[in-house]
């Protein structure tokens, strides 16, 4: 199934974090919150103003994002759990970081 966001909405699949810490221990499932950074699937046309011009999104589908612990509304397709964000509540994008099960090709 293939979703496309209205408007300033995103899709993200959320990064799953490290489950060692830095010393060697293991973080259990049940310790570990849900992760604030994710990879965006689809994006949006963009906000649209008083005067009806739209605003294309500052993000854009394979980029790495921070985004707030409870924003968003989770969905699932397929069996994989998604999260549907408005760009407003994206944080930051993280720069320098490639997505998660991309190979460059050879």
């Amino acid at each position: 199934m293939k979703i496309k966001p209205l408007h300033d909405r995103v899709l993200v699949r959320r990064v799953e974090e490290e489950e060692v810490t830095k010393g060697g221990i293991i973080i259990p499932d049940t310790a570990k919150e849900k992760p604030t950074k994710g990879e965006i699937v689809a994006v949006g046309g963009g906000a649209r103003d008083e005067n009806g011009k739209i605003h294309p999104l500052d993000v854009k589908a394979g980029d790495i994002v921070l985004f707030g612990k409870w924003g968003g509304t989770e969905i699932k397709i397929d069996d994989e759990e998604l999260l549907i964000l408005k760009e407003s509540d994206i944080m930051a994008i993280v720069e320098g970081h490639k997505a998660a099960g991309k190979k460059k090709a050879a």
